[in-house]
């Protein structure tokens, strides 16, 4: 287990922005920062991921400008932001501005994009996933550059998460550019992912202590929990969707965050 720099362990909601109307997602990440949820995530996608395909769905980060506002404490952000669909100096604008509205509040997640229905409808060129990465990689230097070039600047240094597990080209720009990563998947996976992410830590000589381990969960926290922590996670994201949001597993695990004493 490496050094997390004592860290603070964290609990996050994916509040899946689908199948459900507006004013019962607002409510749902209001009870969230209200049970006591670090994060309050949406994710970036235009149509439903589970359930009726064709059911309600709400765009990404028109939702996170309103809960900039609706919100307070809880940090928010996208699990994660699809490099494809905006320029990156304008998502790099519009970060700084959610920033800004939310208090220093923000999280910047970005990926390089996967679900192929949203680039067919809304006409992004889906590539492959080679490309897609190429071009995550040539953006993530100038969402830095124009964060550094904008007036006002960002409230502070903007936490930049990345998800996903590629091993080869994924982990290696965690390590370069990433506050945080988010993985999934069972202890063995994560255990793996986390070994490499440290080695292409090394290569750069970047001290991996520095990145946050994100890790998304659906189990037991008094089963799973200790165990994650000893590999050096975290960040615990339960996942929720529409219409009835179920917020049981969220309120498990910040019981489980809260009887560790920290």
């Amino acid at each position: 287990m490496t050094d997390t720099l004592n860290r603070p362990v964290r609990v996050g909601l994916q509040l899946q922005p689908q199948h459900a109307d507006y004013p019962v997602i607002r409510a749902t990440a209001a009870k969230a920062e209200e049970l006591g949820a670090d994060v309050v995530f949406n994710w970036d996608h235009f149509y439903p991921l589970y359930g009726e395909p064709e059911g309600k769905h709400f765009e990404c980060w028109t939702m996170l400008g309103a809960w900039a506002e609706s919100t307070s404490a809880a940090q928010i952000g996208a699990l994660v932001t699809c490099n494809s669909y905006r320029n990156p100096e304008l998502l790099a604008d519009m970060a700084r501005t959610v920033d800004h509205i939310s208090g220093g509040r923000l999280i910047l997640g970005i990926g390089s994009g996967w679900f192929e229905k949203d680039y067919d409808e809304y006409g992004y060129e889906f590539g492959t996933a080679g490309s897609r990465l190429d071009a995550l990689a040539e953006a993530l230097p100038r969402i830095e550059a124009r964060l550094a070039k904008l007036n006002p600047a960002p409230t502070r240094k903007i936490p930049v998460l990345i998800g996903g597990g590629g091993e080869k080209k994924t982990l290696r720009l965690v390590a370069r550019h990433a506050d945080i990563w988010h993985g999934f998947g069972d202890l063995a996976t994560v255990e793996r992912k986390i070994g490499i992410l440290r080695q292409h830590c090394a290569e750069i000589g970047r001290d991996p202590a520095e990145i946050e381990i994100s890790i998304g969960v659906s189990g037991p926290p008094e089963e799973l929990g200790p165990q994650l922590l000893k590999l050096g996670a975290t960040l615990f994201t339960i996942s929720s969707g529409g219409p009835d949001y179920d917020l049981t597993k969220l309120s498990d695990w910040i019981t489980w965050r809260d009887g560790l004493g920290q």
